[in-house]
Protein backbone atom coordinates (compact mmCIF):
# COMPACT_ATOMS: atom_id res chain seq x y z
CA UNK A 1 0.00 0.00 0.00
CA UNK A 2 2.71 2.22 0.39
CA UNK A 3 4.79 1.38 -2.51
CA UNK A 4 1.32 2.91 -4.65
CA UNK A 5 0.65 5.95 -2.75
CA UNK A 6 4.90 6.82 -3.17
CA UNK A 7 4.35 5.82 -7.13
CA UNK A 8 1.44 8.18 -7.20
CA UNK A 9 3.24 10.88 -5.48
CA UNK A 10 5.91 11.17 -7.66
CA UNK A 11 3.66 10.78 -11.04
CA UNK A 12 2.24 14.13 -9.65
CA UNK A 13 5.19 16.02 -8.34
CA UNK A 14 6.78 17.11 -11.42
CA UNK A 15 6.64 19.61 -13.97
CA UNK A 16 5.66 18.81 -17.72
CA UNK A 17 7.93 19.77 -20.66
CA UNK A 18 5.23 21.88 -21.93
CA UNK A 19 5.20 23.61 -18.96
CA UNK A 20 9.35 24.29 -18.60
CA UNK A 21 8.62 25.46 -22.13
CA UNK A 22 5.64 28.08 -21.32
CA UNK A 23 7.60 29.38 -18.08
CA UNK A 24 10.86 29.90 -19.60
CA UNK A 25 8.94 31.60 -22.64
CA UNK A 26 7.61 33.85 -20.17
CA UNK A 27 10.76 34.71 -18.34
CA UNK A 28 12.38 35.42 -21.61
CA UNK A 29 9.25 38.50 -22.59
CA UNK A 30 9.83 39.62 -19.33
CA UNK A 31 13.69 39.76 -19.37
CA UNK A 32 13.22 41.44 -23.14
CA UNK A 33 10.46 43.86 -22.43
CA UNK A 34 12.10 44.95 -19.06
CA UNK A 35 15.95 45.07 -19.93
CA UNK A 36 16.06 48.70 -21.90
CA UNK A 37 14.45 50.13 -18.83
CA UNK A 38 17.46 48.60 -16.64
CA UNK A 39 20.23 49.41 -18.78
CA UNK A 40 18.94 53.37 -18.16
CA UNK A 41 18.39 52.89 -14.61
CA UNK A 42 22.31 51.04 -14.42
CA UNK A 43 23.52 54.45 -16.45
CA UNK A 44 21.68 56.53 -13.67
CA UNK A 45 23.41 55.05 -11.19
CA UNK A 46 26.96 55.19 -12.52
CA UNK A 47 26.73 59.05 -12.31
CA UNK A 48 25.15 59.28 -9.26
CA UNK A 49 28.00 56.51 -7.93
CA UNK A 50 30.60 58.59 -9.34
CA UNK A 51 29.49 61.37 -8.14
CA UNK A 52 29.35 60.71 -4.87
CA UNK A 53 32.81 59.46 -4.58
CA UNK A 54 34.31 62.42 -6.37
CA UNK A 55 32.56 64.71 -3.37
CA UNK A 56 34.30 61.81 -0.89
CA UNK A 57 37.47 62.62 -2.65
CA UNK A 58 36.70 66.31 -1.87
CA UNK A 59 36.23 65.87 1.91
CA UNK A 60 39.31 63.20 2.12
CA UNK A 61 41.26 66.01 0.31
CA UNK A 62 40.38 68.96 2.84
CA UNK A 63 40.35 66.40 5.72
CA UNK A 64 43.90 65.44 4.80
CA UNK A 65 44.98 69.12 3.89
CA UNK A 66 43.81 70.45 7.51
CA UNK A 67 45.07 67.44 9.33
CA UNK A 68 48.58 67.21 7.62
CA UNK A 69 49.06 71.07 7.12
CA UNK A 70 50.09 70.95 2.96
CA UNK A 71 48.08 71.14 0.01
CA UNK A 72 46.08 68.31 -1.27
CA UNK A 73 45.70 68.41 -4.59
CA UNK A 74 42.49 66.57 -6.18
CA UNK A 75 43.18 66.45 -10.28
CA UNK A 76 40.84 65.01 -13.29
CA UNK A 77 41.80 64.08 -16.08
CA UNK A 78 39.01 63.87 -18.59
CA UNK A 79 41.17 62.75 -21.48
CA UNK A 80 42.08 59.70 -19.58
CA UNK A 81 39.15 59.02 -17.68
CA UNK A 82 40.57 59.30 -14.66
CA UNK A 83 41.12 61.57 -11.22
CA UNK A 84 42.61 61.36 -7.90
CA UNK A 85 44.04 63.01 -5.04
CA UNK A 86 47.81 63.60 -3.83
CA UNK A 87 49.75 65.97 -1.68
CA UNK A 88 51.24 68.52 -3.66
CA UNK A 89 54.08 67.84 -5.02
CA UNK A 90 56.35 70.57 -4.33
CA UNK A 91 56.07 69.83 -0.52
CA UNK A 92 56.80 66.19 -1.07
CA UNK A 93 58.54 63.56 -2.94
CA UNK A 94 55.98 60.98 -2.99
CA UNK A 95 52.50 60.90 -1.29
CA UNK A 96 51.82 57.61 -0.14
CA UNK A 97 48.14 57.64 0.81
CA UNK A 98 47.68 59.48 -3.32
CA UNK A 99 44.89 57.52 -5.02
CA UNK A 100 43.48 57.30 -8.23
CA UNK A 101 40.17 55.95 -9.76
CA UNK A 102 38.85 55.35 -13.34
CA UNK A 103 35.60 57.34 -14.39
CA UNK A 104 33.12 54.76 -15.07
CA UNK A 105 32.63 53.99 -18.76
CA UNK A 106 29.29 55.24 -18.88
CA UNK A 107 29.52 58.88 -17.55
CA UNK A 108 31.51 61.76 -18.87
CA UNK A 109 32.98 65.03 -17.26
CA UNK A 110 32.98 68.59 -18.00
CA UNK A 111 35.08 70.91 -15.73
CA UNK A 112 33.68 74.07 -15.66
CA UNK A 113 36.73 76.74 -15.15
CA UNK A 114 36.76 80.06 -12.92
CA UNK A 115 38.29 83.12 -14.08
CA UNK A 116 40.53 82.88 -11.89
CA UNK A 117 41.22 78.97 -12.89
CA UNK A 118 41.85 80.24 -16.83
CA UNK A 119 44.41 82.57 -15.85
CA UNK A 120 46.46 80.00 -13.74
CA UNK A 121 45.57 77.58 -16.44
CA UNK A 122 46.66 79.57 -19.26
CA UNK A 123 49.43 80.85 -17.52
CA UNK A 124 51.17 77.71 -16.13
CA UNK A 125 49.81 75.36 -18.28
CA UNK A 126 53.49 74.87 -20.14
CA UNK A 127 55.80 75.04 -17.07
CA UNK A 128 53.43 74.40 -14.22
CA UNK A 129 53.51 76.42 -10.97
CA UNK A 130 55.11 75.99 -7.99
CA UNK A 131 51.81 75.11 -5.56
CA UNK A 132 51.05 72.23 -8.16
CA UNK A 133 51.58 68.57 -8.53
CA UNK A 134 54.19 68.13 -11.32
CA UNK A 135 52.74 64.81 -12.53
CA UNK A 136 49.39 66.71 -13.28
CA UNK A 137 50.45 69.93 -13.22
CA UNK A 138 48.61 71.07 -16.42
CA UNK A 139 45.44 69.22 -15.69
CA UNK A 140 42.15 70.85 -13.92
CA UNK A 141 42.74 71.17 -10.35
CA UNK A 142 40.87 71.74 -6.89
CA UNK A 143 43.79 72.61 -4.60
CA UNK A 144 42.62 72.33 -0.53
CA UNK A 145 44.86 74.96 1.29
CA UNK A 146 47.13 74.04 4.55
CA UNK A 147 44.03 75.08 5.93
CA UNK A 148 41.51 73.00 4.58
CA UNK A 149 40.04 75.86 2.30
CA UNK A 150 39.46 75.51 -1.40
CA UNK A 151 41.80 77.81 -3.29
CA UNK A 152 40.83 80.29 -5.50
CA UNK A 153 42.01 78.53 -8.84
CA UNK A 154 39.72 75.81 -8.54
CA UNK A 155 37.30 74.65 -10.82
CA UNK A 156 33.80 76.02 -9.63
CA UNK A 157 31.80 72.58 -11.10
CA UNK A 158 32.11 69.87 -12.73
CA UNK A 159 29.55 68.46 -14.57
CA UNK A 160 28.80 64.44 -14.74
CA UNK A 161 26.31 62.97 -17.40
CA UNK A 162 25.33 59.92 -18.76
CA UNK A 163 24.77 58.81 -22.00
CA UNK A 164 20.77 60.09 -21.46
CA UNK A 165 21.79 63.09 -20.56
CA UNK A 166 21.44 63.43 -17.31
CA UNK A 167 23.47 65.06 -15.36
CA UNK A 168 24.77 66.12 -11.71
CA UNK A 169 27.20 68.40 -10.63
CA UNK A 170 29.96 69.08 -7.81
CA UNK A 171 30.00 72.35 -7.34
CA UNK A 172 31.38 75.13 -5.09
CA UNK A 173 29.15 75.62 -1.87
CA UNK A 174 27.38 78.91 -1.35
CA UNK A 175 30.53 80.24 1.41
CA UNK A 176 32.92 78.95 -1.35
CA UNK A 177 34.42 76.45 1.50
CA UNK A 178 33.64 72.91 0.15
CA UNK A 179 31.66 71.22 -2.83
CA UNK A 180 28.33 69.93 -3.37
CA UNK A 181 26.45 67.29 -5.07
CA UNK A 182 23.22 69.32 -7.10
CA UNK A 183 21.23 67.69 -9.72
CA UNK A 184 19.52 69.67 -12.75
CA UNK A 185 17.51 71.95 -10.94
CA UNK A 186 19.81 72.83 -8.04
CA UNK A 187 22.28 73.79 -10.73
CA UNK A 188 19.76 76.50 -12.35
CA UNK A 189 19.29 78.22 -9.44
CA UNK A 190 23.35 78.61 -8.28
CA UNK A 191 23.92 80.37 -12.04
CA UNK A 192 21.09 82.69 -11.19
CA UNK A 193 23.08 84.24 -8.28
Amino acid sequence: MKLQSQSRLSEQSGFTLVELVVVMTLLVTVIALASPSLAGFFRGRAVEAEARRFMSLTRLGQSRAASEGVPVILWLDANQRSYGLEEDSSYTDQDQKAVEYTIDGNVTVEIGATDAMRVAVTGNTLVGNGTSSRRHSSLPQICFEPDGTVSDTSPENIRLMDRDGRSLWVGLSANRLSYEIRNQEAQRVTKRR
